[in-house]
């Protein structure tokens, strides 16, 4: 893989090389092929009033402030999510592009086009365009990131084709405008492209595996290296490639000291109980689940209390858990956490009602609105955009009806309340890290519950900021509760979620906080 982006980079060096050479040999055609190439686009945007002003905010849009405060925030937001490599090797590229650009335009001197009525007149250097270099090293660094860090396919495509789309655009814009010629957006495209393999050659953006780490001292294990055989239960459906997976797996494993793998794969009937319980009673010292929340929970029941660490590798698309517990949402990161991470122990929420079997969860237990979210999902949209499917479904859902209910907390009595929704919590926060539950910890034996009454639509809007802000305020508007034991009673049937899986509608929910009840592998 390094050899090969090595030898890319060159050839686009190479390329670039040619045309520099080119564009400042005198006796070249290429001057003159470029000057013909641009006279029509330059023409015609001059003569439109309206083209000139689109591609004049093209220009604006896509300039050298816009996109520097666009790579700072990047690399913030990556480093804020611990993505501290992606956040560095996006620096790195973008300034090595920066630096790049202003030596060659000044070493090369090649001057603007000139045309008899210039739309703009500009002093700089022409040769390679600025615009085309910085818009395709955002382009290049977007790309890699989405396939770094997004494992939906369609996502990536869109992504790429996106990524591309608006680099022709920028480069359309320069030729349009009069002030780059071909050659100058191409040999900018050429640039950045092999500062961008050379980049991924020298460095990379992945997360560091922690068995490569040298600041961690592993602890002994309980269990000598040697004997310690690890069980997989994968889900399929969610990885696309399960080859590759269970090649990158395997290999993993053998690296952290694992000296057999075990796999089993979830179906429609088993969503992953029968599997955890073959892989305990076969003497697994650690199990990887791999999959969504509903597999993750299904082979969380089914190893709580046997002391079995389980690894979780969120490959859904909410992925709450391992969200709320920091599990990295890179496969092969999350992986190397459950191969190599540290055990905590965890609550678990046992719960039971009216029209379900007991069962038990562990971010949440929700009725009414949020359920009615889980219950709107189209799966096929789903599928190809993730979690954005389920922002649509809650904007259809915003105006679900309230509901009347009566709650009580650790055997105390009932208390009368209206609803749009109730989430029974053992986490703190939802998707995108919404806090709606700032108090509550998975390990401190406690449940928090929340009752959300937006009585008007306008009424989310100081919801949603006191829900930001972690104000502790109760009153209608945002009720909260906490203790070990949560009744829930409606007046009548609503929709019902146990960790984004739909249930049966119901009238109650009756949960309890089981502390310290299941092993979880988390980072060190």
């Amino acid at each position: 893989m390094r050899r090969s982006r090595i030898l890319y980079a060159a050839g686009c060096f190479a390329l670039f090389a040619v045309l520099a050479v080119l564009v400042s040999t005198p006796w070249s055609p290429l001057p003159g092929l470029d000057t013909d190439f641009g006279r029509w686009p330059e023409s015609f945007t001059r003569e439109h009033a309206s083209v000139e002003a689109f591609w004049k905010a093209v220009s604006a849009a896509f300039a050298t402030l816009p996109l520097t405060v666009a790579t700072l925030v990047t690399a913030a937001l990556l480093a804020w999510k611990s993505y501290h490599r992606a956040a560095l090797w996006t620096l790195g590229v973008m300034g090595t592009v920066s630096l790049a650009t202003w030596l060659l335009k000044n070493l090369i001197g090649r001057e603007r086009p000139v045309w008899d009525e210039p739309i703009l007149s500009l002093s700089s250097y022409s040769f390679p365009s600025g615009h085309a270099t910085g818009t395709a090293g955002a382009a290049g660094v977007a790309i890699v990131l989405v396939h770094l860090l997004v494992r939906r396919g369609g996502v990536r495509r869109i992504a790429t084709v996106l990524a591309v789309g608006v680099t022709l655009l920028v480069c359309a814009d320069r030729i349009f405008l009069g002030v780059h010629n071909l050659s100058d957006v191409l040999a900018g495209c050429l640039l950045s492209a092999g500062i961008v393999l050379a980049w991924l050659a020298a460095f990379d953006p992945a997360p560091r595996m922690i068995h490569q780490g040298t600041s961690v001292t592993v602890l002994p294990d309980a269990v000598p290296v040697e004997r310690r055989r690890l069980a997989v239960i994968l889900n399929p459906v969610k990885v696309d490639d399960v080859g590759a997976f269970e090649a990158l797996v395997e290999s993993l494993a053998e690296g952290s000291g694992f000296s057999a793998v075990r796999w089993w794969q979830t179906t429609v009937e088993d969503t992953g109980y029968g599997m955890a319980h073959e892989a305990a009673v076969s003497g697994s010292d650690v199990v990887l689940a791999v999959g969504g929340d509903g597999t993750i929970r299904a082979v969380c029941e089914e190893l709580a209390g046997t002391g079995i660490p389980v690894g979780i590798v969120p490959a859904g698309t909410g992925n709450l858990l391992a969200r709320n517990l920091d599990i990295p949402l890179y496969l092969r990161s999350a992986v190397d956490v459950g191969l190599n991470g540290q055990d905590r122990a965890v609550d678990m929420v046992e719960v039971s009602g009216d029209k379900m079997e007991d069962a038990t969860f562990l971010v949440m237990a929700g009725m009414g609105f949020d359920a009615a979210i889980m219950e709107g999902v189209n799966e096929d949209i789903k599928a190809k955009v993730g979690w954005l499917a389920y922002v649509w479904s809650a904007l259809k859902s915003l105006m679900f009806p309230a509901i009347r209910v009566e709650v009580s907390v650790d055997g105390g009595e009932f208390t009368k309340h209206r609803a749009r929704t109730l989430v029974i919590g053992n986490v703190g926060q939802l998707q995108g890290g919404m806090p709606l539950i700032p108090d509550a910890a998975i390990d401190d034996g406690r449940l928090d519950v929340v009752l959300l009454y937006p009585r008007r639509f306008l009424s989310w809007v100081p919801l949603a900021a006191r829900v930001l802000t972690k104000s502790g305020r109760t009153d209608e508007l945002i009720t909260r509760m906490t203790g070990t034991e949560v009744v829930v009673r409606a007046s009548s049937d609503a929709p019902r979620q146990l960790d984004g899986d739909l249930i049966a509608p119901g009238k109650e929910i009756r949960a309890r906080c089981v502390h310290g009840r299941l092993l979880v592998r988390v980072p060190r």
